[in-house]
């Protein structure tokens, strides 16, 4: 198991940062001084308004760690188990799609990572790179699939028995995004990374989808049109179920009743997210919503979550509230952008650290430990 000790550690890490910046505001800042426009605006920006985006990050405000003292925690241990799978740390990398947008070799770039750390590499539905070429390039390291479901149900089912065949562990359906939401930065620049064909390898590799194109018609126009699924429902999880054997997970529920429907279904494990704040304006922070599916699966259901994780404290506090794992997302496209394959190493390395550092000072020596911390709650953030 992994097992750190603090003693030097934080002044070590110090003198092998260079230029990378430290802390998610600047890194943020030097994405945007380095990315174009319309490139940054899409990573960075939330639907409408962005009141939800906002709210993300002001719910973690919201509560407060009471450290414990006295606890012995010179060895920290920050391994978690999901599923039976054991993992280096209480994080994943969450999928983003389209990133070849800011690097050219994206896909391989974040699962080399992902790999050297022992923590899973969620692969989005469109990614430069299909599920076999990543899964050749890096053979090693846990593997899940983002599953973006289409109209063309066959091209879900082709697309999950593919990962399964390339030995990926899970099926993360993401079911927040049956339509696209409102994104006025993407608007304002008239930016689509799927109209530039950034994302069409898991696509055009498939072949369920090359069987269902018309005679004449464009690849990418096919993508579009199958992304769009209103229809999308409970039976069609169910029919899933009959195509692949992996654990399958789903991303984007909010609500405690379809966290029970869920689980009564025979799902295998939820996201709690919104996701980040890009499809839906004026819906409830991920990290509110936590508590209460929580309570409605009970202990043992399998929870991860995402929407708004900056810090190694942000880590800490959504896993007192109820989740198994976080998934991390923006800044690590970031941290691409900066430094490509190096400056992920170093970002991940860096929420390593800080949730190390943070769970030894709240006196927490397994993630268990801090699963029984109960947070203060206050309102004067929101």
């Amino acid at each position: 198991m992994p097992v750190s000790s603090q003693k030097g550690s934080f002044l070590e890490h110090i003198t092998i940062q260079d230029s990378f910046p430290i802390g998610p505001e600047q890194l943020e800042a030097a994405a945007k001084h380095t990315l174009p426009e319309e490139v940054f605006g899409h990573i960075r920006s939330g639907a409408g308004g962005e009141e939800t985006l906002r709210k993300n990050r002001t719910a973690f405000e919201k509560y407060s760690i009471i450290p414990r003292c006295l606890n012995n925690v010179s060895k920290v241990d920050t391994s978690i188990r999901i599923l039976g799978k054991e993992y280096a740390f209480p994080f994943m990398v969450a999928p983003i799609g389209h990133l070849k947008m800011v690097h050219e070799e994206p896909d391989f770039a974040i699962a080399n990572v992902a790999a050297s750390m022992n923590i899973p590499y969620i692969q989005s539905t469109v990614t430069a790179r299909s599920i076999e070429e990543v899964s050749e390039a890096v053979p090693e390291g846990p593997k899940w699939f983002q599953l973006y479901w289409s109209s063309n149900a066959a091209i879900s089912y082709s697309m999950a028995k593919r990962a399964e065949k390339a030995g990926y562990e899970a099926i993360v359906v993401t079911v927040d995004t049956v339509m696209l939401g409102w994104r006025e930065d993407d608007m304002r620049y008239q930016y689509s990374p799927l109209k530039k064909g950034y994302g069409k390898a898991n696509y055009v590799q498939d072949p369920a989808f090359q069987k269902g194109l018309k005679e004449g018609q464009d690849e990418i126009d096919s993508i579009i049109e199958n992304l769009h699924h209103p229809h999308l429902h409970w039976d069609n999880i169910a029919e899933l179920r009959q195509h692949t054997n992996l654990p399958i997970f789903l991303k984007g529920i909010l609500h405690p009743e379809d966290a029970i429907q869920a689980a009564e279904a025979g799902i295998d494990g939820i996201v709690v997210s919104n996701h980040g704040g890009r499809q839906m304006d004026g819906i409830i922070p991920s990290l509110e919503a936590l508590p209460a599916i929580r309570k409605a699966v009970g202990p043992d259901f399998p929870l991860l979550f995402d929407s708004g994780i900056r810090r190694g404290a942000d880590v800490i506090k959504a896993i007192a509230l109820g989740a198994d794992a976080i998934l991390l997302g923006r800044p690590y496209a970031y941290a691409l952008a900066l430094q490509g394959e190096a400056g992920v190493q170093k970002l991940f390395a860096n929420l390593a650290q800080e949730v190390s550092v943070s769970m030894a000072l709240s006196g927490a020596k397994t993630v268990e430990e801090v699963k029984q911390f109960t947070l203060k709650a206050s309102d004067y953030s929101l």
